[in-house]
């Protein structure tokens, strides 16, 4: 595989150049030291320019729009801080993260950072105030809090780390770049013929802003790797390495893999209530750990995203373009489409309701061609134009132009938060529903559905910054299915929902501890039920299989197959040595039995063990195998 060093070498030549516009430009702001976004006018400053921190005034908080920027990239220890202050500040109208569609607008983060900040006097931890101020300077291009002490008074070489933030960042009033390195770099010990896992990667980010309308997003990284045991069963049994999509193998060792990461997008700002998004990433809809609706456990894919927000309504459509086989082979793979629409809305200030629907499609036209002069018959994947009509329901879409190609899926989802203290939270997918055959309580195999129920309680019993989240998960068996590869939810041979597929119930405990203002201490228990499948039998819980390869057609119930119980432990403690810097320590505890005296099925074994590791990660972050 081709290395990117000259890459990055020419690259940061190049931007080395000198620039004359570093120091910060003077652009129109709303009083207190925060930019303003492309189309809000000027406003009289309430109290003096010079004070520090002061309560944002009433008049502009409603009047800031978060759309148009770059967004925060998905990083489960960094969401869960910014999660924890949305569920202590509470709504804030359109400067609101809405936390049920990920990733978040860096705009909409720097305006909670900001309010967290304001609300100082009302008793913020050390911890609390650290967290606050690394949001404030990793989103900088928002705010002009904090941007006199996220100024270095000697940069290396007069252009490097102008910006504790950033190895290089250009700012004018029409333009922003930010450009990172990415490392990880990790060493720990094996479950099954190897002795030791080891993870690394080199890579860099860029991002930046054109005219405060146009966002953009580059992340390329090259990588090896290798795994755990329980990690090569599940590449072996998918041939997918799990959130990427292109790998070969690594040496001649199994279980060692060498791929590229690769994502980008570029966003604008079409007006103060709409933004658009095209790019190759991830998307995630829910406020669980999990999600059963999109999560962003798959490969990155193409996409375009419209968000709308206004009132009290939050509207999302998402098409995108998957892949239906294993990235493995240097191919040509078939596609496949996926149309989503989410539409949430703001029932009260503290609770939030939102609907969703999405489609998968893979039609196949047989076309005549001729090939060295003989006439051959050819599939090919064609897309169904109606499926791009924002708003109307699928499903009569399907029946209006006589389809029956797609796959659809309908749900909703919710969001409570209770005295800024608890959030209770929760997703029902349906897949298929019939009901009589619910009533009938026969094990139907079309019975498709799955729910989700959880909560998060912020500073348990008056402890600063001690946090919890429980989580139950509910799967039947088969959902998540389709007939062929071409409408199955799954991007890239690797599930669009839940890791684990389905055919399953799982419950999430976690617990979360910040002692110190750079020392973060999670510890993570998952307990799962599942039906795997027997030897050439399909029972419902992998997502790649077809449904039509069942056994039968009644008496299926969740743990139907060959019936697995995992314990799954992760203890993590994480050490912010400098910004987005991270020093890892991390134990995994596995223990996973079979039921009756069934043999295993293939590519997966009883396991029990302790899994030890440490890390350096750089601007990236952690990778997790949680299944």
């Amino acid at each position: 595989m081709k290395k990117s060093y000259l890459f990055l070498a020419g690259l940061l030549g190049l931007l080395a150049a000198p620039a004359a516009a570093q120091n910060t430009p003077t652009r129109p702001t709303d009083g207190q030291g925060n930019w303003l976004m492309y189309d809000q006018p000027p406003k009289p400053a309430p109290y003096p320019k010079t004070a520090q921190v002061a309560p944002l005034p009433q008049a502009t908080s409603h009047a800031k729009t978060t759309m148009g920027t770059t967004y925060v990239p998905l990083d489960n220890d960094i969401y869960r801080l910014i999660d924890r202050y949305a569920i202590l500040r509470g709504s804030d109208s359109l400067g609101e993260i809405h936390t049920s569609v990920r990733p978040y607008t860096r705009a909409a983060v720097a305006r909670l950072a900001e309010r967290m900040l304001a609300d100082s006097a009302a008793g913020l931890s050390r911890q609390d105030r650290f967290n606050v101020r690394y949001l404030l300077r990793d989103n900088w291009h928002d705010t002009r809090q904090d941007s006199a002490i996220n100024q270095r008074e000697k940069p290396f070489f007069s252009y490097f780390y102008q910006r504790p933030t950033d190895l290089y960042s250009v700012e004018t009033p029409s333009f922003s770049l930010r450009v990172n390195p990415v490392a990880g770099l990790s060493l720990g010990n094996s479950d099954g013929a190897k002795s030791y896992t080891f993870l690394n990667t080199r890579g860099v980010q860029v991002e930046g802003t054109i005219d405060e309308r146009l966002g953009f997003y580059a992340f390329l990284a090259d990588n090896q790797m290798a795994v755990p045991f329980y990690v090569q069963e599940r590449v072996e049994r998918d041939r997918a390495v799990p959130h990427e999509g292109f790998w070969k193998p690594f040496k001649t060792t199994g279980g060692q893999y060498d791929f590229l990461s690769a994502r980008g997008y570029l966003t604008y700002a079409a007006g103060r209530h709409v933004s658009l998004q095209l790019g190759h990433d991830r998307n995630q809809i829910g406020n669980g750990y999990r999600s059963l609706i999109l999560s962003d456990y798959a490969s990155p894919y193409l996409f375009l995203k419209v968000q709308t927000r206004i009132w009290k309504f939050k509207y999302q459509n998402l098409f995108a373009q998957l892949t239906t086989d294993p990235s493995d082979k240097d191919d040509t793979y078939g596609r496949k489409f996926l149309a989503m629409h989410h539409l949430s809305l703001d029932v009260l200030p503290n609770l939030n309701v939102g609907l969703f629907e999405s489609i998968l499609s893979g039609s196949r036209r047989r076309d005549s061609v001729i090939v060295n002069g003989r006439v051959e018959v050819q599939n090919r994947n064609t897309f169904e134009l109606q499926y791009l009509n924002p708003i109307i329901f699928y499903r009569a879409i399907e029946q209006s132009v006589g389809s029956r190609d797609g796959n659809a899926l309908l749900g909703l989802d919710f969001k409570w938060n209770v005295q800024q203290r608890v959030q209770l939270y929760g997703q029902l997918v349906l897949d298929e529903f019939v009901l009589s055959q619910i009533r009938a309580g026969n094990g139907w195999w079309a019975n498709k559905q799955a729910a989700q129920l959880g909560a998060k309680y912020i500073n348990v019993a008056g402890i600063k910054n001690f946090d919890l989240q429980g989580e139950f998960n509910f799967i039947r068996p088969f959902t998540y299915q389709a007939q062929d590869k071409y409408r199955d939810y799954q991007q890239a041979a690797q599930p669009l929902a839940h890791p684990m597929g389905a055919n399953l119930w799982e419950l999430i405990g976690i617990a979360s501890y910040q002692p110190l203002p750079r020392l973060n201490v999670v510890a993570k228990g998952f307990l799962v039920k599942q039906g795997l499948d027997a030897p050439g039998q399909n029972y419902g819980s992998n997502v790649l299989l077809p449904y039509t390869t069942r056994p039968g057609d009644f008496g299926f119930s969740v743990g139907s197959g060959l019936t697995s119980y995992l314990l799954h432990g992760d203890f993590t403690a994480s050490y912010q040595a400098a910004h987005n810097l991270f020093l890892d320590g991390k134990l995994v505890y596995r223990h996973r039995t079979f039921s009756g005296s069934q043999p295993p099925p293939p590519y997966f074994t009883a396991s029990n063990g302790v899994l030890a590791s440490v890390a350096l990660r750089w601007n990236i972050a952690q990778r997790l195998h949680e299944f």
